[in-house]
């Protein structure tokens, strides 16, 4: 028997069902793992996100929060440059812009279907009814994609960009 025992576990990882009659022992049952609960992930998270990211890589909240009364217009303007061009970097990796309406501006176009949240009619605009053509002034933007990191469930997502802390 304890060969037989020995063997079944070894080879099997369970002893045989003779043995364990036999020995008068009761077969553990099998108890099934409990199921993680899914990380709640909130609309506010993916905002939140998307302003660290804008933080991180351009310091958007830095030139925006920053007093700029104090500077020359040629120093916000450098500032200005650096950030927008890697904010746009962000933007463009992350969500693909591309025109609502892909017309020169200033050209006579007509109103595109998807309801009222693709047009937004400007002007001499009639009280009944929605024009179906006008001048373009905006080509207005859409996301062609959205490719975002996988949201952390343990991230603090209020913390934009953590304080930085130089050791001398």
């Amino acid at each position: 028997m304890a060969f037989r025992a020995f063997f079944g576990l070894l080879f099997g990882g369970v002893l045989p069902s003779d043995l364990v009659q036999a020995l008068n022992l009761v077969a553990k049952a099998s108890i099934p793992k409990p199921v993680p609960p899914k990380p709640e992930v909130k609309i506010e998270d993916g905002a939140l996100q998307l302003l660290a990211m804008l933080q991180r890589e351009s310091r958007i909240l830095d030139f925006l929060m920053e007093d700029l009364s104090p500077y020359s217009d040629e120093q916000i303007g450098a500032a200005a440059r650096d950030v927008q061009s890697n904010a746009r970097d962000v933007l463009t990796r992350h969500f693909t812009p591309g025109p609502v309406i892909d017309a020169v501006e200033g050209s006579t176009v007509q109103a595109p279907s998807g309801g009222a949240n693709t047009a937004k009619f400007i002007g001499n605009v009639p009280a009944s009814g929605q024009p179906k053509s006008g001048i373009l002034r905006h080509k207005g933007w859409r996301a062609n994609s959205v490719v975002m990191p996988k949201l952390g469930s343990k991230q603090d997502f209020t913390v934009l960009a953590p304080a930085e802390i130089e050791v001398e």
